[in-house]
């Protein structure tokens, strides 16, 4: 069984490990360069922010969530833990938080698209590029209240 709770300073290199390999798994799309710089950013945010981590029996974080104003910016599994339904928890509490939560996933990310459409996400919108001013498109994704 899966908890949820929120990360302790001490973890940081788990959550960092957790991305590197959800990114690793899904993120092929990526340049080697944009690749590293992205990491960069994650490594410098995520040492220092608290985000909501899902847990095994163990209390070893298998997957964290970052959300902000009702917004779920960064949702991350790791790879050994794909499909173990780590994902689907994190985000069912995040709705449980936010009911009309929204996320912007990138739209060559086709696993996470096909995540978030199964969760009952519809897109708002796309943007061309993402929040850093990369090539990658984003489309943003909502879940209205009652969908």
């Amino acid at each position: 069984m899966l908890k949820i709770r929120m990360s302790r300073p001490s973890e940081a290199s788990e959550i960092i490990q957790i991305w590197q390999s959800s990114v690793d798994a899904t993120h092929d799309f990526l340049t080697v360069h944009d690749r590293q710089e992205i990491e960069k950013e994650v490594v410098g945010f995520f040492s220092e922010t608290p985000v909501w981590v899902a847990t095994n029996q163990d209390d070893q974080p298998l997957g964290f969530m970052f959300l902000h104003d009702g917004h779920l910016e960064a949702l991350f599994v790791a790879a050994s833990a794909r499909g173990l339904g780590v994902g689907k928890q994190l985000v069912s509490y995040a709705l449980a938080l936010h009911p009309d939560l929204s996320v912007d996933v990138n739209e060559q990310n086709h696993q996470a698209v096909g995540f978030y459409q199964h969760m009952g996400f519809q897109t708002s919108g796309r943007s061309e590029r993402d929040n850093q001013g990369r090539p990658y498109p984003l489309l943003h994704l909502s879940k209205a209240n009652g969908m």
